[in-house]
């Protein structure tokens, strides 16, 4: 369907579109009634505003962008509400783009939100960014700038982490006390500081209870389910691993997948951990333990933190949620 403008609703008016513009704008230079006529009309005909063109007639900064790497993932979806709990009673708006993993992508977003003069950008970086002269610009330009979940320390800016150190500890340290001998570790890019800090749990765990850290054992950048079936497969057939702790859900599902097709029991023959508690993770069979993020609360802290910035008042240079480990079915051999 074609998209309904000022100047079709002008048209059906027999009005300027100038009128039509300051009615909607509610400009108290415009008669009461003209003003409801014109509201009604483009409720009518669907029309749907450009907050982005609004703000820069207005010369003000009320839309805020967001950059995350996939829209559908659980975790950032949750983030996105928890901002929206926050900027939208205050007045701003949210205009989120997702890069999908792809640092090209997320360079083309942040130069759109820079070009539209957004109030200030939140982003989580995608698995690709290693390099920031991008996110520079941000800071040249004095846009404020929030960071969250997956963060740089080279710019300024507040940064909301997760607690992944603790994280990759606790769902180690669980495996470990459920009696497994050899726990494996599929990780994310290294590239990424939120895998280096789940793979630094992970370690710590292994070294508290006296075990070796056997690099055969550690496998990098996997996080999508097909990562995890076929990995899974190599490293069955390659090592004495009867345990694993992935640094995602959807890899711990395909590594579940991929075990059930070579004939394993799960959790009796070997042992699944993964992080982020996806809605599929109690679904699954068997249930897959998992390390919960508090999205919602990450998001209403970022949202905050850039209302501050936005403000000019202090923000704290770094503040970390906590996490918390859920058993289930895939680890625990007597959960019910």
């Amino acid at each position: 369907m074609k998209k309904v403008t000022i100047s079709d609703i002008a048209n059906k008016l027999n009005m300027t579109p100038s009128t039509v513009s300051r009615a909607l704008a509610n400009n108290k230079r415009i008669s009461e009634s003209t003003r409801k006529k014109v509201q009604d009309t483009s409720k009518e005909m669907g029309y749907q505003p450009n907050v982005m063109a609004a703000s820069l007639r207005k010369g003000t900064s009320d839309t805020i962008g967001m950059i995350v790497p996939r829209i559908n993932r659980h975790f950032f979806s949750n983030v996105i509400s928890g901002v929206e709990e926050i900027l939208n009673p205050a007045g701003f708006n949210l205009v989120v783009i997702q890069s999908g993993e792809l640092l090209s992508r997320e360079v083309k977003a942040v130069e759109s939100l820079l070009q539209n003069r957004v109030g200030g950008i939140i982003l989580s970086l995608s698995l690709q960014t290693n390099t920031f002269e991008h996110l520079q610009d941000v800071v040249k330009h004095n846009t404020p700038l929030v960071q969250f979940d997956r963060v740089t320390k080279s710019l300024p800016g507040s940064k909301i982490t997760n607690d992944n150190y603790t994280g990759g500890y606790l769902a180690t340290r669980h495996l470990i006390k459920c009696g497994f001998k050899h726990v494996a570790h599929f990780s994310g890019s290294y590239k990424l500081r939120a895998y280096r800090e789940r793979k630094a749990g992970y370690i710590a765990a292994l070294e508290e209870a006296g075990m070796r850290v056997d690099e055969k054992l550690i496998v990098d950048d996997v996080i999508t389910r097909e990562a995890g079936y076929s990995q899974i497969h190599k490293l069955v057939m390659r090592t004495n691993a009867d345990a694993v702790f992935c640094a995602g859900d959807y890899s711990a599902l395909g590594a579940m997948e991929g075990l059930k097709s070579l004939g394993y029991h799960i959790p009796d023959q070997f042992g699944i951990v993964g992080f982020a508690n996806e809605p599929f993770s109690e679904l699954m069979d068997p249930s897959l333990s998992s390390v919960e993020q508090n999205a919602l609360e990450m998001g209403n802290k970022v949202a905050a933190a850039m209302i501050k910035a936005i403000q000019k008042e202090e923000v704290p240079e770094e503040e970390v949620i906590p996490v918390r480990f859920i058993g289930r079915s895939s680890s625990w051999k007597d959960y019910k």
